[in-house]
């Protein structure tokens, strides 16, 4: 199914787990027991909690599968350890300017790790393909919906 590693920053594994560990040792459990007591209340077709208990438990399960082979493809590369603090590779908050000089601040993180409303794209986006490697003072160019724009890289950091 994956066919390139699953880069994330520890931040980002820890919270895989940290929903994965919720899903399968509280919800799971608990989800279980109410299905055990709905099932034993008689007739199946027309019991609420049965019919909706198991759904849910399909959808957990398949959560729970999905978590699996993301944090066993997962390559947790941490961004405070990076040796070239000039370009931008995984992890780096990059400073950009577009041709109207409205600037924008990203952070290239893993695709589990999105979050557009706080800046951070995933590492495969075509904006963040398109800053791989840049430097400061760069000019690059990206497709997005809106149209082709270009963008100069203003500052580079690193936590």
């Amino acid at each position: 199914m994956i066919d390139r590693p699953n880069y994330l920053t520890p931040a980002g594994y820890a919270a895989l787990k940290a929903e994965y560990d919720a899903l399968f040792g509280t919800e799971r459990p608990q989800l279980v027991e109410t299905i055990s007591w709905a099932a034993g209340n008689g007739d199946r077709s027309e019991n609420g909690d049965y019919i909706y208990g198991r759904k849910r438990l399909r959808e957990i399960d398949r959560r729970l599968g999905f978590l699996s082979r993301r944090m066993k493809a997962a390559k947790v590369v941490d961004p405070a350890k990076q040796e070239d603090r000039d370009r931008v590779f995984f992890g780096a908050t990059v400073t950009v300017a577009d041709e109207d000089d409205n600037h924008r601040v990203l952070t290239l993180v893993g695709d589990d790790e999105t979050d557009a409303g706080k800046g951070l794209i995933g590492w495969n986006a075509p904006f963040a393909r398109a800053l791989r490697g840049a430097a400061i003072g760069d000019l690059r160019r990206v497709t997005l919906p809106g149209g082709e724009r270009e963008y100069e890289v203003i500052a580079i950091t690193y936590p």
